[in-house]
């Protein structure tokens, strides 16, 4: 029995891609939400910290 692969035009094996994307580490966006919640300039949109709630706890800790 054949198994067919699946070949872009170029004759790129798209499974084998896929199997080595998986296996790649962080993707981009991974990496830019791991730095918003470790703290990093420009990354406030990507982190879960409630401004609000931050400023409560500063104005309680004065």
């Amino acid at each position: 029995m054949k198994i067919s692969k699946k070949l872009t035009e170029a004759g790129t094996d798209i499974e084998e891609v896929k199997r080595q994307n998986a296996n790649s580490g962080l993707s981009y966006n991974e990496v830019k939400e791991l730095i918003a919640r470790n703290g990093g300039k420009g990354t406030a949109q990507y982190s879960d910290t409630d401004p609000a709630q931050v400023r409560k706890e500063i104005e309680r800790n004065e």
